[in-house]
């Protein structure tokens, strides 16, 4: 028995490569054409043009009862759009958003959504829809022979290829879609504007984008919210069809309160209400007490803010808001459209309102032939009728006697077939008298119609005269104002961290464990505080709540963070290697605060020391800076500011009782580094007698040497005793304070 199989036909077979590839390329197609980039024309996608006509079918217009949008939605699924029908109904409900749509096209009845939640409408069988006026522009001229009809997708009825645009919707609409490998973004305008300048551009057809930017100012959305672009970057995003445009939300004072009366396109008042509590709850508010939306049907958008006093700066407070919430927002615009050639592309201003002009050049072309043909159909059919009338007892015999009047009735007066079937299918009482006068007025009329259509039709400024008037009559019946301000504005800043946080007095204290918090006021004696089990005070720094503390470990190095940030001195906060990553066995040994500019002496217990700046201490790196270089088992001592100035002297003190001054100008200020020598300690006692303390002393201070529980105070000018070189010894403290535990300066 044979294993050979016979083949089988009833497939093709093609590389896989072959068919993927042809596949990917016929949904490309049809995504980009039949669904997601609209016709230049008419400014539609298909889903909401077999809406707007399926709505039309229904009887739907702007002066009928409005029906279910269940109704409407089952028509176009079922007739012309075989897709989901939520989707469809969605589509539906954008258009009928007088918050997404700038002119909407459908008028509804029940909960369409609102601004906050665009998508909370109602299920389409509580909803009931009709359309507005406006969308006869749409489809005012349907039936008068202006557009090309396909059979639907079942080839059961046909439907329209494009509407018959008397207004170039797209944009006044505008529209949003995403295609495969391209999009569209274009936004709203104002319908007089556009007008404007389609009547300009008709008048003078070499007129330069910048010319029709003279009409068309900018985007017009829904909202009063300010467009802040600068006109010269609009301009640009018109001449090149491609850019983007950014809207502000608008605010103003109410008595002390700040009130938003308008956010931009689409954005929810919910979420902007969230995202200034959140920086509230998150203590980055301090200027807010409080917020509320007062929002209601007679205002929709009121959003209403409280400031802690008066004296806050509104505009900075607003600046703020509009850099770190939706308050302002970006909008990308890609001018993406299916040409009247079906192919997409990217428009500028100009060769977009070229294009459509032509479009309805074409529309006003074909709708005049088509009236023409009509009128002459009836000047046709009126001249067979005049001739019965006056031939009326000969017609009359003919169709009493004869078996088959129409040929005789072709043969005997030279009529038409067409004639010769109006006349046998007239009435009696329209050939009563009277009537002749009526047919007679009737063709003057129709002649007189047809001389001017084709007038219109024979001459280019006669045919462009109609398209600009009918344009104008448009404007007239529909315009309205512009919503959306053009104003001038800064690129908004956001505050800096320091600048939102109230600048209050604070002790921040380090514990010989490495642990760090931060008291508020500067009446804080950091040793009465609780530390844990074997740990305790190691440095107290006083300074304010917006400023830098720097922390220096055991190895020189420098790390900081913002005051505020802190942990409060309620507990027993937090280890700074949860903050920091210094080098594996390092401790922290000393603290500094202040502001950028402060200078402070950095110096080794082996004696060697410089003047920096405390921004030198600042960074960002969470494995520090290199800051003070140490000598092999020297340590840090803690930082001391410079006071007052150059006559400032510099007080340094050894274990021992060695303490020498001298002023601070002779200490080099440098950005790091190990520094020069600040008092002389022999070699041979390194090893026992080491620096313990420095301090700055300004004219007028005090310094305070403590030793045990005991203090010895010494004036400024009782230092002249230990004033010496840099890199003295410096002379020895009397018998009794050789045991020096450290300086203070009152």
């Amino acid at each position: 028995m044979s294993d050979v199989r016979p083949p089988f036909h009833g497939f093709e077979q093609i590389p896989l490569r072959e068919y993927a590839e042809r596949a990917y390329l016929d949904y490309s197609m049809y995504v980009v054409l039949d669904r997601a980039l609209p016709f230049l024309g008419d400014g539609l996608k298909p889903v909401q043009r077999r809406i707007i006509y399926a709505m039309s079918e229904l009887g739907l217009n702007a002066a009928a009862k409005p029906k279910k949008s269940a109704r409407t939605v089952g028509d176009v699924i079922g007739k012309y759009h075989p897709h989901g029908d939520s989707a469809c109904y969605e589509a539906m409900v954008l258009m009928a958003q007088p918050f997404s749509y700038r002119y909407p096209l459908i008028e509804g009845e029940g909960n369409f959504g609102s601004s906050d939640d665009p998508k909370s409408f109602a299920a389409m069988r509580y909803t009931e829809a009709k359309l507005t006026p406006i969308a006869e522009v749409l489809l005012g001229e349907l039936g008068q022979g202006t557009v090309d009809w396909t059979p639907n997708f079942d080839g059961t009825m046909e439907e329209p290829s494009w509407m018959p645009a008397r207004l170039p919707h797209l944009l006044l609409n505008g529209t949003t879609g995403i295609a495969v490998g391209m999009a569209t973004d274009i936004p709203p305008h104002n319908l007089n504007e556009v007008v404007s300048a389609c009547v300009r551009l008709l008048d003078d057809p070499d007129a330069t984008t910048a010319d029709l930017c003279e009409h068309i100012l900018g985007p017009d959305y829904p909202t009063a919210a300010e467009i802040i672009t600068p006109r010269a970057d609009l301009r640009a995003m018109y001449e090149s069809g491609m850019g983007s445009v950014r809207a502000r939300a608008v605010f103003e004072r109410d008595g002390n309160n700040l009130v938003i009366t308008a956010l931009p396109y689409q954005v929810s008042p919910g979420k902007v209400i969230e995202q200034i509590a959140t920086q509230m709850r998150a203590k980055k508010l301090p200027w807010l007490e409080d917020l509320r939306d007062e929002s209601d049907h007679a205002n929709p958008t009121r959003i209403v803010m409280v400031p802690r006093s008066n004296r806050v700066d509104a505009d900075q407070l607003m600046g703020h808001l509009f850099a770190t919430t939706d308050l302002e927002k970006s909008y990308r615009v890609n001018f993406n459209v299916i040409t009247l050639e079906g192919r997409p592309q990217v428009k500028g201003l100009k060769a977009f309102l070229t294009e459509w002009l032509r479009f309805r050049s074409d529309t006003v072309t074909k709708r005049l032939k088509h009236r023409l043909e009509k009128v002459e159909r009836r000047l046709h059919l009126l001249e067979g009728l005049l001739i019965a009338f006056l031939n009326l007892d000969e017609v009359i015999r003919i169709v009493r006697t004869e078996d088959e009047p129409k040929p005789v009735l072709i043969a005997r007066f030279g009529l038409s077939d067409e004639q010769a079937e109006y006349i046998l299918e007239t009435r009696l009482r329209q050939l009563a008298r009277l009537e002749e006068m009526k047919i007679r007025g009737e063709e003057d009329e129709l002649k007189s119609e047809r001389d001017r259509i084709l007038a219109i039709l024979d001459s280019k400024p006669k045919l462009k005269k109609l398209v600009k008037d009918e344009l104008l009559a448009d404007a007239k019946k529909f315009g309205d104002a512009r919503r959306s301000p053009l104003v001038a504005r800064g690129a908004a800043q956001a505050l800096s961290e320091t600048e939102l946080v109230p600048s209050e007095p604070m002790t921040v204290v380090l514990s010989e464990k490495g642990w760090v918090r931060a008291a508020k006021g500067h009446d804080i004696d950091a040793a009465t505080l609780s530390y844990r089990d074997g740990d305790g005070l190691l440095q107290a720094a006083r300074g304010r709540s917006t400023q830098q503390v720097a922390f220096l470990d055991s190895t020189g190095r420098a790390y900081s963070t913002v005051a505020h940030t802190l942990p409060s001195a309620r507990g027993n906060g937090e280890p700074l290697t949860g903050r920091f990553s210094p080098t594996p066995g390092a401790s922290f040994q000393a603290l500094a605060t202040g502001d950028n500019d402060t200078r402070f002496v950095l110096a080794s217990s082996h004696g060697y020391g410089f003047v920096t700046r405390f921004e030198n201490l600042t960074g960002r790196n969470k494995a520090g800076k290199a800051m003070l270089s140490l000598t092999p088992n020297a340590k840090v001592l803690q930082p001391v500011p410079v006071a007052s100035g150059e006559k400032d002297r510099v007080v340094a003190v050894t274990n021992v009782g060695h303490l020498l001054a001298f002023p601070v100008s002779e200490l080099p200020e440098l950005d790091k580094g190990k520094g020069n020598k600040i008092i002389d300690i022999p070699k041979a006692k390194l090893g026992t007698e080491r620096v313990v303390a420095i301090a700055v002393v300004p004219p007028g201070g005090t310094l305070v040497v403590r030793s045990g529980a005991r203090t010895m105070s010494l004036s400024f000018k009782d230092l002249d005793a230990y004033v010496g070189a840099r890199a003295t010894r410096g002379g020895l403290l009397p018998r009794g304070w050789q045991k020096v535990e450290g300086l203070a300066v009152d």
